[in-house]
């Protein structure tokens, strides 16, 4: 479905410089906007900030250990 929407010219010299290539429709600037704010919310970024706090606080182990502990495991009875 199409419509017709106003916009003023200062708004229309702004939609064209967010467009990221030249034959981007007006719509697919608008749509990539709205996507953008759903997708960077304040709930998005604690939640992502959060996973990255527990990935660089996750206990690690060496692939030389990893590969030591499964020989062990395929080979215990």
């Amino acid at each position: 479905m199409r419509t017709t929407i106003k916009l003023s010219k200062y708004l229309l010299k702004r939609l064209d410089k967010m467009k990221l290539w030249e034959t981007e429709t007006y719509s697919e600037t608008i749509e990539n906007l709205i996507e953008d704010r759903l997708v960077y919310n304040p709930k998005f970024i604690r939640e992502v900030e959060a996973r990255r706090k527990e990935h660089l606080t996750a206990k690690t182990i060496s692939l030389k250990k990893l590969k030591i502990d499964n020989r062990e495991n395929i080979y215990s009875p």
